[in-house]
């Protein structure tokens, strides 16, 4: 029987997804596996069966070259075995003169529950992907929602024949185009109901906040618990919930453990707590941000932050009635960072200041974000309102407190505009920020 494959939006409004279909388009032929990793229902499916086939079919590239199978759907099962799913596919690419591609969804479904719970390496799914590497007439793209057996395996397990490209819900950037809203309607929906690619598609908020819940429970949590076997479903999801409600606030296992035995009465031993957080940041639900000493030029062990992958999802997850608008900016702005491909990390600055006494002391503050890639780097310091003379002083003291020359930005609502104070710190506004792609340069 034929692999089915069924999409609810097509022939409906989707964003573009440039960045990420161009960066596919360069990978193509280059002899080595293309693995598109991130949250599921972030629109891999899209990008590789929409977006990327149809430019194969408008580049002359025949539909019968192009093999795609989607394994989270329960009609293609049988294929989730990498036997199967290797006699499958070689059938279809047995013309050594034709160039195929093949395109398969939801990769992590080919291995099985025994080789994530016990660490097993999935050797035979590699050998498989390996294997059609090497017939010379196959370009292989999949996409997959576990970090742990995709993207952290990818150098050791492809022989350095794979290439991961880690996709995000919606930029807000890509929202506002995508939307056709001003840019600061495009705004305060974003920081509601965040990016996630079919909300483009829903009307109401009734619609919309019923689909990010829905998300947590029949998705994300069902796919955690029975890939990891969790053996504490209950506490998983207040795990979920403390995470989301303290974004952007330093923590560990050990202090959440206490907080959730004193707030709910969950005795739970932070070793499962630490395993638990580990499980939602491989499914691409969460991302840690470690502290680093600025002046010391080391990292700190714990504690760290946590930010959500999609804004949306974290005030779904609590029911949308924790609305801080600092929390939301800055979770935003992180998410922006690393889309961008940066490293970021929370900064960790010594202030040096006199007491009452006159003695001097030591204090420790914090520069939200360094993000770097590369040879460059930047402080970024997120502040919803800059319009206290107090409060920007308490901003941009660790600013003056980092001895070396990278560039400096504070991100401000405050800010009607753009510009470079005498200091040499880009003031700039968060909407301005997010839509411009080059605004750290600016």
């Amino acid at each position: 029987m034929q692999p089915t494959f069924d999409r609810t939006t097509r022939g409906e409004k989707m964003a573009e997804r440039k960045h990420y279909l161009n960066t596919l388009i360069r990978h193509q032929w280059n002899q080595r596996i293309k693995v598109i990793t991130g949250i599921r229902r972030c629109g891999k499916s899209t990008l590789l069966f929409d977006l990327f086939k149809t430019h194969l079919l408008r580049s002359g590239i025949p539909e019968s070259n192009i093999i795609q199978l989607a394994l989270d759907d329960d009609q293609n099962a049988q294929y989730r075995d990498p036997n199967n799913l290797s006699v499958y596919i070689r059938k279809r690419v047995s013309d050594s003169h034709q160039q195929y591609y093949v395109l398969i969804d939801e990769i992590q479904f080919a291995i099985s529950r025994e080789e994530l719970t016990q660490h097993d390496r999935p050797v035979r799914l590699y050998s498989v992907l390996n294997g059609l590497l090497h017939l010379g007439n196959v370009d292989v793209y999949v996409t997959g929602s576990n970090s742990k057996m995709l993207s952290k395996d990818v150098s050791t397990e492809f022989r350095g024949r794979g290439d991961v490209i880690k996709m995000y819900p919606l930029s807000f950037r890509e929202f506002c185009e995508a939307s056709s809203l001003d840019r600061r309607d495009a705004y305060d929906l974003y920081c509601m109901y965040g990016g996630m690619p079919y909300l483009l598609h829903l009307d109401s908020d009734e619609d919309k906040a019923a689909y990010l819940s829905t998300l947590f429970e029949e998705i994300y949590f069902k796919d955690i618990e029975e890939r990891y076997s969790i053996a504490l479903p209950g506490v998983l999801r207040e795990l979920t919930s403390a995470l989301c409600s303290s974004v952007g606030s330093l923590t560990n296992a050990s202090k959440i453990a206490k907080t959730l035995q004193s707030v709910k009465g969950l005795k739970v031993e932070s070793e499962t707590i630490s395993k638990y957080l580990n499980d939602l940041i491989d499914s691409f639900l969460f991302e840690e941000a470690v502290r680093f000493d600025i002046k010391g030029k080391k990292y700190f062990e714990y504690p760290s932050k946590y930010y959500c992958t999609d804004i949306g999802l974290r005030n779904a997850r609590l029911g949308f009635r924790q609305q801080e608008e600092s929390h939301i900016m800055e979770n935003i702005i992180y998410n922006e960072l690393v889309i961008r491909g940066y490293l970021v990390d929370v900064g960790v600055v010594p202030l040096i200041e006199k007491n009452a006494e006159g003695k001097r002391t030591q204090k420790s503050c914090e520069v939200d974000f360094i993000a770097s890639k590369g040879n460059k780097k930047y402080y970024i310091q997120s502040a919803l309102n800059m319009d206290d003379a107090d409060k920007a002083r308490a901003e941009l003291r660790p600013m003056a407190a980092i001895a070396d020359s990278f560039k400096k930005i504070v991100i401000s609502k405050s800010y009607g505009k753009s510009w470079t104070d005498e200091t040499g710190i880009l003031r700039i506004n968060p909407i301005d920020f997010l839509m411009d792609e080059n605004s750290m340069e600016r």
